[in-house]
């Protein structure tokens, strides 16, 4: 049994819920624990269930909750070293972490966890990958760019978390400020929309079945436009997989397998 349901995705917050049947975990914590109960909840889930909290990086939309989290559950936090030093630097709060070594893979329950750098301007920004059984889990989010180690970590994925944030056009068209258009486009920013659909070209297989989009910015992208581009990508590529939308304010579709 496994259970995959993302939460929030986008600027204003993030978080993933993954269940087994020896595991409960959340994959990052950028929205508040009222919304976080609220949200499992809504998909028969209890927060005090929770037995982990999985950190890709520091930035305030993924890990901004996680001092009240952590003290409200008392929960380990799974982290790499220098994102927990940073968020100590920032908060002068330290978890009960567990600290992995980014790279290597380790277990957590009954799931088979490989951790992987990205491109992001953060200390030590991570994806990961999450196996149960022969079904392979990767959230893959904030990246400038694709690294062929990005691509490695992502082959044989069954379930694709992945990040579609802009629309180039888009971004220079609007009134963001310049500092801001620099960082987004910038190869430690995040990657657009095109970028997301050549990544998911190039690790295509026959058992890639479910992707998300995710982190999708409100003012530089928009849902309508990667809807379209999804359909026109299914033709193309002629192949049975289901591609969500992982939303900013509501519970994205569930996958229970």
């Amino acid at each position: 049994m496994l259970k995959f349901c993302p939460l929030s995705s986008g600027s204003k917050g993030n978080s993933i819920f993954l269940k087994t049947e020896k595991t409960k975990i959340l994959i990052d914590v950028g929205i508040s624990f009222q919304k976080l109960e609220k949200k499992l909840l809504e998909i028969n889930e209890d927060i005090f269930s929770i037995e982990a909290v999985f950190i890709t990086h520091e930035h305030f939309d993924h890990a901004g909750y996680l001092k009240t989290i952590s003290e409200k559950l008392n929960i380990p936090v799974i982290i790499n070293s220098e994102t927990l030093k940073r968020i100590y630097k920032n908060t002068k709060f330290l978890p009960k972490a567990k600290i992995f070594t980014t790279g290597e893979e380790f277990e957590f329950n009954d799931l088979i966890v490989h951790s992987f750098s990205l491109p992001h301007d953060t200390l030590e920004p991570v994806g990961f990958t999450f196996i149960k059984n022969k079904t392979k889990i990767a959230v893959c989010t904030d990246l400038g760019f694709v690294t062929s180690l990005i691509k490695k970590r992502l082959k044989d994925t069954n379930i694709l978390f992945i990040e579609a944030n802009h629309d180039v056009n888009m971004v220079h068209a609007s009134n963001r400020p310049k500092l801001y258009k620099d960082r987004v486009l910038s190869k430690h920013g995040h990657i657009s929309n095109e970028e997301c659909f050549d990544l998911i070209k190039d690790i295509m297989h026959d058992k890639l079945t479910h992707i998300y989009l995710s982190h999708i910015s409100e003012e530089c992208n928009s849902i309508d436009l990667l809807k379209n581009k999804s359909q026109i990508f299914l033709k193309n590529i002629n192949r049975d997989i289901e591609i969500n939308i992982a939303y900013q304010n509501k519970i994205s579709k569930c996958i229970e397998i």
